[in-house]
């Protein structure tokens, strides 16, 4: 039997991107190293029908959509039902003080679920909780206790950056309380951050290849010093529409884009004219795609003063900060807010405000809980 291959998420989504696109089956396997054909086609059609979150399912894990009813019978649900009521009490009894331990809300699920079969005087013996606590709990249930409020506040946080923000995040705009509380708050509810990742492509035979002068060293300490770009699909409105960015290393700052519906060399020397004065030295880092090894996108490179540098082939981590911007960008608008078909002016408008919000609102760890621009205004 052979081995199975696990591909990451990134590697499917970026399929799914080039199919979109028309490109041809052999040269996306070929392009990503998918070793079956089955494999893409079954990634689209869950895709197509929107369970896009069983590209997320390790190899073999298997999902039981639409398999019927969980139980054969009444009893056998009613038998079910006993066994959970008597695993509870179990789990429960293994504590002593139980009257203290046992969190009132919990008590009162347990006896309004399970009142059907027992008296409430017999449940409440079994946990060891007194009749009248349960019913002064029960009387009380309305009020909020402090630890209740914390975790709307929470979850208000969560919902006004929808879902975007991990639990790191989410901390620094809710100080006096330890990551680990809102981490555990946030999983509790299911307030996880809802990103997904997803890469790039790369297109074309080279013309100039240069070397990789940044070797993955993504640390600076000046602005415009280090930028990265590339080009990524925007398969979502009635043609298929691309996005041309430049991002600086320094603070992850988008500096530069433009949107288009074709990919050439004009495409992406038009978000190259876009950049203000580099100071001297500047490197511009890129893949090896056709536009970027043109001789046309060299010699602006040149004239512009900067020194061009390109990821080895068939290794997008080479320029992962565009990689990340680039899927971030998506997982946060698109695939959030589920959007998969809309107009291309709908496309633009989206994309253009997340940028936005991008550089100026949403915050960064690594940048001190500060959005790009405040921590390159802070440093200057």
């Amino acid at each position: 039997m052979g081995t199975r291959v696990s591909y990451p998420i990134e590697v499917k989504m970026k399929a799914i991107e080039m199919r979109l696109a028309k490109v041809p089956v052999r040269e996306v396997m070929e392009k990503l190293n998918i070793r079956n054909k089955a494999q893409l086609k079954r990634w689209m059609q869950w895709y197509r029908n929107g369970e896009i979150h069983r590209l997320y399912q390790p190899v073999g894990k298997q999902y039981a959509f639409g398999k019927g009813s969980k139980y054969e019978s009444e009893t056998a649900k009613l038998q079910a039902e006993n066994r959970y009521l008597k695993q509870q009490i179990e789990v429960l009894k293994k504590y002593e003080g139980i009257g203290k331990e046992v969190v009132p809300k919990v008590t009162i699920q347990l006896v309004e679920e399970f009142k059907e079969f027992m008296s409430v005087g017999e449940i409440c013996h079994h946990l060891g909780v007194g009749r009248s606590s349960y019913y002064r709990w029960r009387k009380n249930a309305d009020q909020l206790t402090h630890k209740e409020i914390r975790d709307q506040q929470i979850g208000e946080l969560c919902k006004q950056n929808k879902f975007r923000y991990g639990y790191r995040k989410i901390s620094a705009l809710y100080p006096g309380v330890c990551k680990k509380t809102v981490q555990r708050v946030m999983q509790k509810y299911g307030w996880q951050c809802q990103v997904k990742v997803k890469k790039r492509k790369r297109t074309g035979q080279p013309a100039y290849v240069a070397p990789n002068l940044l070797a993955r060293d993504f640390t600076t300490s000046k602005p415009m010093e280090k930028l990265v770009t590339d080009i990524t699909y925007l398969p979502y409105g009635q043609s298929m529409m691309y996005l041309s960015s430049i991002l600086d290393v320094y603070n992850g700052e988008i500096v530069a884009q433009t949107i288009g519906i074709k990919q050439d060399t004009d495409f992406v020397l038009d978000t190259l004219y876009q950049l203000p004065e580099l100071p001297e030295g500047c490197i511009l880092h890129s893949d090896q795609g056709s536009v970027y090894t043109s001789y046309a996108y060299q010699k602006a490179v040149k004239e512009k003063g900067i020194t061009m540098s390109m990821s080895r082939k068939g290794t997008p981590a080479d320029n992962s900060p565009i990689e990340t911007f680039h899927s971030t960008l998506k997982s946060e608008t698109f695939y959030l807010d589920d959007i998969y078909r809309t107009t291309n002016a709908r496309v633009i408008q989206i994309v253009e405000e997340f940028i936005t919000y991008y550089n100026k609102t949403r915050i960064q760890t690594k940048l001190n809980s500060q959005s790009p621009v405040q921590y390159r205004q802070l440093a200057a």
